[in-house]
């Protein structure tokens, strides 16, 4: 399992600083996909592109999930989920964040999780039973906290504001936090509960790319992640297991 864990850390590491290259070198184009803010850029594939040449000469056996089109079933029953550059909006404006992440499942097992942030150098790496390091030095244990004490990251594009089925749980969710931040990459926030810079998160609809490698992050730092459906959509919730407790809750209760 070391091995699976070095791999994912060099290519999420150096899937970032193979983006960041093509920033500062102007070598970007930019395509929507189902959006203004929902975008492309030549790095993501650029990116994603080497992660996967990567992983066909050292796992072949092994299936991929990439958010830019990759896909490849594999025969060993585990497959790796990519996220080349996980908030290209920000990428794409000149924030620092954004970040490249990855996800090792087996079955429906999550196994790890990576996420390098190209600006700090910062590579963390860990999973379920793994606990998770940052540059290869553990995490402290994340506190258990209620929900009235800290911050939550979340997200809620303008094109659902309209859609009680997705603004009630928001609403009643949204309430219940110290304070709310909207950062446009859900690994960078989900690594950030991790490290606490942020108290939890939650979010509706999240693709595996976006909610995988950060859940693996949390749960190897004692943290708790849990999916669930409301009213037809489902809502990803991670943190302290007393305010992931308290965010299930607001998110499905009635009225």
């Amino acid at each position: 399992m070391q091995d699976d864990l070095d791999l994912a850390g060099r290519l999420v590491r150096e899937a970032a600083e193979l983006a960041a290259r093509m920033r500062a070198d102007t070598r970007l184009t930019i395509a929507q996909k189902t959006s203004v803010s929902d975008i492309v850029t030549s790095a993501d594939t650029a990116a994603e592109r080497h992660i996967v040449e990567t992983l066909a000469a050292e796992r072949p056996d092994d299936g991929i999930l990439g958010e830019e089109g990759a896909r490849e079933d594999g025969t060993s029953g585990r497959r790796w989920i990519l996220d080349p550059v996980d908030g290209t909006y920000n990428f794409a404006a000149g924030s620092d964040y954004w970040c490249s992440a990855i996800a090792l499942v087996d079955g429906p097992e999550l196994v790890l999780g990576a996420v390098a942030h190209a600006r700090t150098a910062d590579v963390f790496v860990g999973g379920p039973r793994h606990p998770t390091t940052c540059n290869g030095v553990p995490l402290g244990p994340l506190p258990d906290l209620p929900l009235a004490g800290i911050s939550a990251a979340t997200y809620l594009h303008p094109s659902r504001m309209g859609e009680a089925i997705v603004t009630e749980p928001f609403r009643r969710a949204a309430q219940r936090p110290a304070t709310i931040r909207m950062l446009g990459s859900g690994s960078m926030d989900l690594v950030g509960v991790a490290t606490g810079l942020l108290g939890c998160w939650f979010q509706y609809a999240v693709a595996d790319w976006d909610w995988l490698p950060g859940a693996a992050i949390v749960a190897g730092a004692g943290g708790a992640t849990h999916q669930l459906d409301v009213d037809g959509v489902t809502w990803s919730v991670a943190g302290p297991p007393t305010a992931v407790e308290e965010l299930a809750s607001a998110l499905t209760a009635q009225g």
